[in-house]
């Protein structure tokens, strides 16, 4: 009687044991299915809806800062190959856009380099296919009219040598009454002021960069020029979280101090 109580209590031991194990796997293969449906929630947010990315370059000021970081709409302008991550590895030629809306005038909108189509570059939409574009003496002219501008404060900044300056601002108001900032280091003067006559081609667009004096963009034909509708990624809706230039956003510690407060959660003009 004995041993069969013995033998009793082991068998319960070992059912015991394999329902923990069974319990356990379990737990694993339920944690992974989450973790899964995370992932794949995750990849088609960032693909077919809202992509995020930061500024890395002042290319855009005074609009978007270097520290800025933004989301930007897949769906704005419908979805070529470029909407997808890695887009640069599919080897895939594809061109034209699923659900396409063409970008409008004055929208910020970031879009692969026509150079190598792989870059990711943000500036805003100036001209539309057909246009006639050229800069003279600082002024945007579109289509053979100059682009109104009214100065305003100028614009405190930090000169290539680290030294606090203040540079010429402006309010320029866009043909279709989109009216932004643009700031002029160099005053008229500078290298892109005085350009040659642009002819956007059928299906391209023409991008600049708010601050005109340090942008590579649409003016320099050799190494952005005309952009295709198809190199569009999407159009740059809102700033999400923004910290001081040089400060990384993983060092938490330094955020009550460096966070831009001010910026997070502002819409994007």
């Amino acid at each position: 009687m004995e041993r069969a109580r013995v033998d009793h209590e082991t068998k319960h031991e070992i059912r015991a044991a394999e329902t923990g194990s069974t319990g356990t796997w379990a737990s694993i293969r339920e944690t992974l299915k989450v973790g899964i449906q995370a992932l794949l929630i995750a990849l088609v947010v960032r693909t077919l809806l809202f992509q995020p990315f930061n500024i890395p370059s002042g290319s855009l000021v005074p609009t978007l800062l270097i520290g800025d970081y933004l989301f930007v709409s897949k769906y704005s302008y419908g979805y070529s190959k470029y909407s997808l991550p890695l887009s640069e590895f599919i080897p895939v030629k594809s061109e034209g856009r699923v659900w396409a809306a063409e970008p409008k005038r004055g929208d910020i909108a970031v879009f692969k380099l026509p150079k190598d189509n792989a870059t990711d570059y943000i500036k805003r939409v100036i001209g539309l296919p057909g246009d006639k574009i050229q800069v003279i003496d600082g002024v945007l002219n579109i289509n053979g009219k100059p682009v109104k501008r009214e100065r305003i404060a100028d614009y405190e900044t930090i000169d290539p040598y680290g030294q606090a300056t203040k540079v010429p601002q402006y309010m320029e108001t866009l043909p279709n009454g989109v009216v932004h900032r643009v700031i002029e280091r160099d005053g008229d003067n500078g290298f892109w002021d005085k350009t040659e006559l642009y002819t956007v081609p059928p299906g391209h667009f023409f991008m600049m960069g708010d601050n005109r004096d340090n942008s590579t963009d649409s003016r320099d034909l050799a190494n952005v020029g005309y952009v295709p509708f198809e190199n569009f990624v999407g159009r740059a809706e809102m700033i999400f979280f923004s910290i001081d230039e040089g400060t990384p956003a993983w060092q938490v510690w330094n955020w009550p101090a460096k966070v831009r407060w001010n910026r997070i959660f502002n819409t994007i003009h």
